[in-house]
């Protein structure tokens, strides 16, 4: 099949979410300036840059996570795993703003190295982010859209040793939990290398 995507799609729901599929999830924790806590997940999240070291998310809506990075200039991205898949869904829900989603959830709020915003205890990686740009992007006629996107610059890593194989992370150790569409989520429980050929002229 193919559609126009302003005609819609015919189908029982937007298939757009399940083709732009795996997804990494962004578990960002933050803090705003009178010391509130806030855990997120955000699905439209990745790595833009390694020189220096950059990822982004993007929330639709100005939302919890978005004011607090606002106000303060950092967050965290904290790796969801299979085992914390349920506590992290559970941080999903539209709480009032100042309402820990770690304490809803059960989770462990631990301090940051480098950062005044809290991590989570239980999560196999926590990257420290300083923020770098807050953006709108724009539709194809250049006006802005609803969507806000958060850019950070990685300062500070934290690894469980838990996770690494011969000093590399292991993927089937992690298990990160990806977005998929509709309602579906999925983890890692193999995987496989390939390596980048080299052109022989």
């Amino acid at each position: 099949m193919f559609y126009r995507y302003e005609d819609g799609h015919g189908l029982p729901h937007d298939p757009l979410k399940a083709i732009v599929a795996p997804r990494p999830i962004g578990w960002i924790s933050s803090r705003s300036k009178e010391g509130k806590v806030n855990l997120a997940p955000y699905s439209f999240f990745n790595m833009i840059s390694t020189k220096p070291c950059l990822i982004m998310f993007c929330s639709e809506g100005h939302k919890d996570s978005v004011s607090f990075i606002e106000e303060t200039g950092e967050f965290a991205a904290n790796l969801v795993s299979a085992n914390l898949s349920v506590a992290m869904n559970a941080t999903s829900v539209n709480a009032p703003r100042g309402v820990s989603e770690f304490e809803y959830s059960g989770l462990t709020a631990v301090d940051c190295t480098m950062i005044n915003a809290p991590r989570v205890a239980e999560a196999f990686s926590t990257l420290e982010c300083v923020v770098t740009e807050i953006r709108n992007p724009k539709d194809r006629h250049g006006n802005p859209v609803a969507s806000i996107m958060v850019i950070g610059e990685v300062v500070g890593v934290h690894i469980s040793e838990e996770i690494l194989t011969g000093g590399l992370v292991d993927m089937t150790k992690a298990q990160p939990v990806s977005r998929l569409g509709y309602m579906d989520f999925a983890s890692v429980s193999q995987t496989f290398q390939m390596f980048r050929p080299k052109w022989d002229e």
